[in-house]
């Protein structure tokens, strides 16, 4: 027991230090913007990149898992992650720019995939939900990173140094950490999985609920200090303490989260959930105040959170290869949370940022109705 309790505090550090290379690159978005000398067009172009990448690499991550240790295989992508940092940072082009980001947002994605598949065996050696606490961990690491970048912000600090020195540290923790993973090979009686693992019908209406989810986060990661900074004239340090709040309020809701699931179920948590990010959506799109801009982002990270769990947790338990429903749903969720800034982008252009939140508010919307798809009477077969 003393060894799973180990693994489960390892597993939580991994994915503090995923989320804190997330909310680090989120929270300088603005400055990387200035750097290649962008607008909102030229901006939201870029942040689709990851979303390119993350598309192309997660349907390979079921193989991955399959053929490598599992321990060996996220202390490895995980340290990958790390040194991803360091490409946004470097263009000064919007051309150079986008070469990164693909490379960015393939690396987070099989980084993402290798980590909850480590948290979903943890979770079935517990016997009961522990996934909404992993995720919990992952909004510290998005806080940490994006409190950190703040003063960075407030202090004029180039980013270049500070994701390098972020880099490094996250990757020390990592390998620290790492030791006390879970090892763990898939019997060899059940076949290998597809070398290219798409999404199937059984896991595609998980996934589309996350889809909702995830497009909201990564809307809110990444355009929210912009939001504050260029709609509602906030200053670059009040901006990135947006991105900060956004993460406290995910934390502290995925903490909780796994008791609200046991009390609630995951249909009702679900709608609940839909209800409380969309009132925040539409409160970021009618707010004229920086202070209601904070507040309704505050609200959609409270409403997002404990979907992202709940979603993971099932594709976990669907199939013979976990990895491969994990994978497909990933590919749904996370690939939509990473083309999310570029569309906000492009729809910003196109008329401007506060419409691009109407799109957001829709779909927090479409993601409680989607509910029933997590019900677990309802679970598909492989």
């Amino acid at each position: 027991m003393q060894t799973l309790r180990r693994a489960r505090a390892a597993t939580s550090v991994i994915f503090a230090v995923h989320g804190a290379v997330t909310g680090t690159f989120a929270a300088r978005v603005p400055w990387i913007a200035d750097h290649v000398d962008t607008g909102a067009g030229g901006l939201g172009l870029a942040l689709l990149m990851p979303g390119v990448g993350a598309l192309l690499a997660m349907p390979l991550s079921a193989r991955l898992a399959h053929r490598y240790d599992l321990r060996a295989l996220t202390r490895a992508l995980i340290l990958l992650w790390c040194a991803a940092l360091v490409l946004p940072s470097l263009p000064t082009s919007i051309v150079g720019l986008c070469l990164v980001l693909v490379a960015y947002g393939a690396t987070a994605g099989v980084a993402d995939v290798a980590m909850n598949a480590q948290a979903v065996i943890i979770e079935e050696r517990y016997g009961r939900s522990v996934m909404s606490s992993f995720h919990g961990f992952w909004s510290v690491g998005g806080l940490a990173g994006s409190a950190v970048a703040a003063l960075a912000a407030r202090a004029g600090m180039d980013a270049r140094p500070h994701f390098l020195a972020t880099a490094v540290a996250l990757g020390a923790v990592t390998l620290t950490a790492s030791v006390w993973l879970v090892p763990h090979r898939p019997e060899a009686a059940s076949g290998a999985p597809p070398a290219f693992a798409l999404p199937s019908r059984a896991v595609l209406p998980i996934g589309l609920v996350a889809l909702c989810a995830v497009f909201a986060e990564g809307a809110g990661l990444d355009w929210a200090a912009v939001y504050i900074r260029d709609v509602l004239g906030g200053s670059a340090g009040t901006a990135a303490l947006t991105v900060s709040m956004f993460s406290i309020s995910m934390a502290l809701a995925r903490f909780v989260g796994d008791k609200v699931i046991e009390r609630l179920g995951p249909v009702t948590t679900v709608r609940l959930a839909g209800l409380c990010a969309s009132a925040g959506a539409v409160t970021v799109v009618l707010g004229d105040r920086v202070l209601l801009g904070i507040l309704g982002f505050g609200l959609m990270g409270v409403g997002i959170a404990v979907v992202v769990p709940l979603v993971f947790a099932t594709a976990g338990r669907l199939g013979e290869h976990p990895g491969r429903s994990l994978a497909g749903v990933a590919g749904i969720a996370y690939g939509s949370g990473l083309v999310a800034p570029g569309i906000i982008g492009g729809i910003a252009h196109a008329s401007s940022l506060t419409v691009s939140f109407v799109l957001v508010a829709a779909l927090t919307v479409a993601m409680g109705l989607g509910a029933r798809a997590l019900r677990p009477a309802a679970t598909p077969s492989r």
